[in-house]
């Protein structure tokens, strides 16, 4: 993007750190960078993956008062014919609207006053000048007139062919995966995800088109397609950055990503997938600047349920276990938990797979299984450096399971997770695993099984009455509600994406291990009884727990049952 500002104005770098939108040290890589490269210095922070294009757009704006185009791009090509294809496309241009002489377009450097001076001599009209952002400019200028031109991005893409397995196409692969428009088409990709708030990146090859969808509050959303031809090119980027081996598509890979976006700190794990027509591409962002958000209080946890998982986490020796499905935000409310206690006179130590947060004060530990650092050797070594609570990232296994029962037994906190639909279940789980009966009622403080369920927007949410006994039937507790009750619920506007809902709050059971549930445990009871007994002794499950946050007006109905059903 090419923004040379006035004279009398600061320089774009500048303005950006005052802003607080790059650092000292952003702007000095990017400078030194700068005497490699021609390019200006606001395209190369966009490269490095510094500051957002739009963020740019935004300081340029309020320095040279030029509006940011946001209207809709005309669905024809405007009636400006002596505008041909080469030269829009050229000066990075696009006429949106034409009306009473005035000529409307959106630039990415509008402050080319002599493309705006031939605009004006060949098509005869006065200008109104927009901001816009370059990739948006072109990706438009291809919809309406790529076809026009022997040149066009898409006829350009159908002369790359399909790439074999031989080694002289991995290479040709490897210099097409380092071309500036493939990389800025996945800087672009993943900037819109992170603008979206969306949890996870999905890249699925189909015979006809690469599918790109987003989870944006655990719900999947489908994108703008990429171009289908450049699937290869699009993927080998992304493995080239995973620093994965782009020759490899037959078996699947992991690997990781370390981005700056939008000035935040991003880690994206990377999984590929060989499927019937490609490798099925997942990057799930991982937001290492994001600890600053953990609180318990804002995860949803009613006051009394609060209090109990306060004094739980406060005990100086146990297992406190947090289960559910993946993305259920188990990590999230241990991390929480775990920033609660984290005082000075406490030694905490985690083993994660991955680290998701970054906390200052505690010591953690990314396994690496390639070495043999696995969950439990890493816990081998962790209760040899005196700590007084540590954090297992899941128990997998019976070694991790017996060596985190041991610890609790021999006077350490511990925090992990387990894969189960309920709290209860968790007991028989490990039971299964082959953990002694005994030895688990003995070290167990609590369970807490929780779930993700989306807020209503504040924008749009609205009553809705909806006859009682269909919410019967779904298994809610209406009991003196009357024939139809009335809820809130989203409608749908612009700053929700017209789904209605925005965010996500947690939904939660908790299974206090008092002396009854002992008991059942040394009996080996399964989990239906477990459950009996601990409903009888005052436990909401996630259901009713859920149900609460919908009289609350908070959630739908429909939310609560797309995440219980199976409960």
């Amino acid at each position: 993007m090419k923004i040379p500002l006035a004279s009398e104005t600061k320089p774009l770098g500048q303005l950006l750190r005052e802003r607080g939108l790059i650092s000292e040290e952003d702007l000095k890589n990017a400078l030194v960078l700068q005497q490699e490269r021609t390019d200006k210095i606001g395209r190369i922070l966009i490269d490095l993956g510094y500051v957002a294009e739009r963020d740019i757009l935004a300081v340029v704006s309020d320095q040279l008062k030029i509006p940011i185009f946001d209207g809709e791009y005309p669905a024809v090509p405007i009636e400006a014919d002596r505008l041909p294809f080469r030269f829009l496309r050229a000066f990075n241009v696009i006429p949106v609207h034409l009306e009473n002489g005035v000529l409307r377009i959106v630039m990415a450097d509008p402050l080319d006053l002599e493309t705006q001076n031939s605009i004006r001599l060949r098509t005869g009209f006065a200008l109104q000048v927009f901001l816009g952002v370059e990739a948006e400019i072109q990706a438009q200028l291809e919809r309406l007139h790529g076809g026009d031109d022997e040149n066009s991005t898409e006829k350009l893409i159908e002369t790359l062919g399909d790439f074999g397995a031989d080694d002289e196409n991995i290479e040709h692969l490897r210099d097409l995966a380092s071309e500036a428009p493939v990389i800025r088409l996945v800087n672009l990709m993943i900037s819109r995800a992170i603008e979206s708030r969306a949890s996870d990146i999905h890249l699925e090859p189909f015979e006809k088109e690469l599918r790109l969808r987003y989870r944006v509050d655990g719900v999947l959303q489908n994108m703008d397609s990429p171009p289908n031809a450049l699937r290869a090119a699009i993927i080998s980027r992304i493995k080239l950055m995973a620093k994965l081996n782009i020759a490899e598509r037959r078996l699947p890979q992991d690997g990781r990503i370390k981005l700056k976006v939008l000035g935040r700190e991003i880690d994206l794990r990377v999984s590929t997938l060989p499927t019937m027509y490609g490798e099925s591409v997942v990057m799930r962002i991982l937001d290492r600047s994001n600890s600053s958000l953990i609180d318990l209080r804002r995860l949803g946890f009613p006051d009394d349920l609060y209090e109990k998982i306060c004094q739980m986490t406060s005990k100086p020796h146990g297992i406190f276990l947090v289960t559910g499905p993946t993305g259920s935000g188990k990590s999230t409310t241990l991390y929480s938990a775990l920033k609660r206690i984290n005082i000075p006179d406490r030694k905490i130590i985690t083993i994660e797979d991955p680290i998701e947060y970054q906390m200052d004060g505690i010591n953690q530990i990314h396994v690496n299984p390639q070495i043999g650092l696995t969950f439990a050797a890493g816990l081998r070594h962790i209760v040899r450096q005196d700590p007084d609570v540590i954090m297992i990232g899941e128990i997998r296994d019976l070694e991790t399971a017996d060596i985190a029962i041991r610890s609790s037994l021999t006077g350490h906190l511990v925090f992990s997770t387990v894969h189960t639909n309920d709290a209860p279940s968790a007991v028989t789980r490990l039971v299964d695993m082959g953990v002694e009966d005994y030895l688990l009622a003995s070290s167990l403080i609590g369970i807490l099984a929780q779930r993700l369920v989306r807020v209503n927007c504040k924008g749009c949410k609205g009553p809705e009455k909806i006859p009682a006994s269909l919410l019967a039937e779904a298994g809610f507790d209406v009991t003196g509600l009357g024939e139809f009750v009335e809820l809130q619920k989203g409608s749908g506007c612009k700053a929700c994406d017209d789904t209605g809902y925005e965010s996500r709050i947690g939904i939660f059971e908790l299974l206090d291990i008092d002396d009854a549930m002992r008991h059942l445990i040394v009996k080996t009871a399964d989990a239906t009884v477990l459950k009996a007994e601990a409903v009888r002794s005052g436990m909401r499950t996630l259901k009713q727990d859920g149900w609460s946050k919908v009289l609350a007006g908070l959630t739908s109905p429909d939310e609560v049952l797309r995440v219980t059903q199976e409960v």
